[in-house]
């Protein structure tokens, strides 16, 4: 198998206990997605009833789709890490911040 390896910002905490990528607030996706063009979503979460098995990764911010955010270029994350949490009823990156 060939492996990548990419500088993305991190997924420094992740406040949803009923994510499957979620243990003891760390994300264990291996890359998470946000958003849509207006809101800024976690489309990564996994509602489970407890935490994956094997996991060791540290979440990356693969993409970025909300354009209204001051850290997207490109569809691409620039912020040095971000948080994921609930506003709401939505699952939301709590770095987020309108540019």
């Amino acid at each position: 198998m060939v492996k990548i390896t990419l500088e993305m910002p991190q997924v420094t905490k992740c406040d949803i206990e009923n994510c499957g990528y979620n243990m003891k607030g760390s994300c264990h996706a291996k890359a998470i997605t946000i958003g849509d063009v207006l809101s800024p979503e976690c489309d990564t979460f996994l509602a489970t009833t407890g935490p994956l098995e094997h996991v060791t990764t540290i979440a990356g911010v693969g993409a970025c789709k909300v354009r209204g955010c001051k850290f997207n270029k490109d569809y691409e994350c620039t912020g040095d890490s971000i948080q994921v949490g609930r506003v709401g009823q939505k699952i939301r990156c709590l770095t987020y911040t309108p540019a």
